[in-house]
C-alpha cells in the first residue's frame, strides 16, 4: 500500500517561541512535515533552496526584510505556495497581490481558545495551498484594459452574481477593475473573516469604475454598484416594489462557509430567475456549485473559471461538472464575456 508524501512546511516567523510553537502544533497532523524554521527572509530563503518545502507560512513583519518585499523576490524566482500570518489587515492585500495564496490572522493568545482555533485554520489552509498553482499563469496574467460601454443596453432588473474562494481576491480584483460604470448590479461572496471583506472592498472601491461597499441588511442593488458581503453573515438578493435589495443575516455556515455562496446563488436564481449571470471562480471545495446549477435551470447565464487559469480548480470544477455552467473560460475573459452577454 502506497503511503501518501506528507506535506513540507517551512515556517517563517521572526519569534522564535512563534516558530517553535507553530512547528510543535502543525506537526500533529499527520499529513504534515514541518522540515524547517527561519526567523528572516534571508535565512528563508537559504532554507528553501536547501529543503525545498512545499508551502511556506510567512509573518509580514520581519527585520531585515518585510515579508510583502520577500514575495516580491522569491515569487519570479521560486514560486511556490505561501500562506502569510498576519495581524495587519492591509497588508494581507498587498501579500496576495505580491503572490501569496492565502492568508491567516495572528491569534489573540488571551482569547480562549484562540491558539487552537488558528492551528486548526492554518492546517487547513496549509492543506490547500499545496494544490494550489502558483507561478507561470500568475507571474505572466496582464489585467485587460478597462472595457469601455456601448451605451443604452436596458440592465434593469439585472444581477451579477460572483463567487470565490482561494485565489478569489486576485480574480475577482482582474475583473472587477475591467468592467465599466454602467453595469447592472453586481454581488461578491469572497470567503473572508469579519473587518477583512471591509478592506477588500475598499481596495476594489479604489481601484476601479465602479462603486464598490461591504453589503449592509437592506442596501439598494442598483446599476454602477458592488455589494460585497461582510464576513460572518450570509447575504441573499431580495426584491421589494422599489427593486432589488439584500438581506445581510448571521446564520449556520454552509458548506463550511459564512458567507457562502450557494446562499447567494440560490437567492438570486428565486428573485432574479433569467435576469441573472452567475460566475464562480477558483476555490477549494463545492461551495457555489449547486447554486450556479440552480440559477442556471431558472435562466441565468453561468459562466465558470477553467482549471489552467484557477489557483484552486475545485469550485468551478464541480459546478462544470454537475452541468451548472453554459461557458468555461480563462479569467482573462471573463470581465469582456459578461459585458458581451449583456451587449455593454
Amino acid at each position: 500500500m502506497k503511503v501518501p508524501h506528507k506535506i513540507k512546511v517551512l515556517i517563517v516567523d521572526d519569534s522564535l517561541v512563534f516558530r517553535e510553537t507553530l512547528a510543535k502544533e502543525i506537526a500533529k497532523d499527520f499529513g504534515i512535515e514541518v522540515v524547517g524554521t527561519a526567523g528572516d527572509p534571508y535565512e528563508a530563503r537559504d532554507r528553501i533552496l536547501e529543503l525545498k518545502p512545499n508551502v511556506v507560512t510567512l509573518d509580514v513583519e520581519m527585520p531585515k526584510m518585510g515579508g510583502i518585499d520577500f514575495l516580491r523576490q522569491l515569487m519570479p524566482q521560486y514560486p511556490l505556495p505561501v500562506i502569510v500570518v498576519s495581524s495587519s489587515g492591509n497588508s494581507v492585500f498587498e501579500a496576495l497581490d505580491a503572490g501569496a495564496v492565502d492568508f491567516v490572522l495572528k491569534p489573540d493568545t488571551k482569547k480562549p481558545g484562540g491558539l487552537h482555533s488558528f492551528i486548526n485554520e492554518l492546517v487547513v489552509k496549509i492543506k490547500i495551498a499545496s494544490t494550489a498553482k502558483v507561478g507561470s499563469y500568475k507571474k505572466d496574467y496582464q489585467c485587460p484594459a478597462k472595457l469601455i460601454s456601448n451605451h443604452g443596453t436596458d440592465i434593469s432588473g439585472t444581477v451579477v452574481a460572483i463567487g470565490a474562494s482561494t485565489g478569489g481576491t486576485e480574480a475577482i480584483y482582474s475583473i472587477i477593475t475591467a468592467l465599466p460604470r454602467d453595469m447592472p448590479g453586481i454581488l461578491i461572496v469572497q470567503h473572508m473573516p469579519p473587518v477583512f471583506t471591509r478592506l477588500y472592498a475598499e481596495r476594489l472601491n479604489n481601484s476601479c469604475m465602479l462603486e464598490v461597499k461591504e453589503a449592509k441588511n437592506g442596501d439598494e442593488v442598483k446599476p454602477g454598484r458592488v455589494l460585497v458581503a461582510p464576513g460572518d453573515y450570509h447575504m441573499r438578493l431580495a426584491r421589494s416594489e422599489q427593486g432589488y435589495f439584500v438581506k445581510c443575516a448571521k446564520g449556520e455556515r454552509v458548506n463550511g462557509h459564512c458567507p457562502s455562496v450557494d446562499v447567494l446563488f440560490d437567492s438570486v436564481a428565486e428573485t432574479a430567475k433569467e435576469k441573472a449571470v452567475g460566475v464562480i471562480l477558483t476555490g477549494m471545495g463545492a461551495d457555489g456549485a449547486k447554486g450556479i446549477l440552480n440559477m442556471r435551470k431558472k435562466g441565468a447565464y453561468t459562466i465558470g473559471q477553467d482549471e489552467k487559469t484557477s489557483v484552486v480548480y475545485g469550485m468551478p470544477m464541480v459546478a462544470f461538472n454537475i452541468g451548472g455552467i453554459v461557458k468555461q473560460l480563462p479569467l482573462d475573459k471573463i470581465a469582456q464575456e459578461i459585458c458581451n452577454y449583456l451587449s455593454l
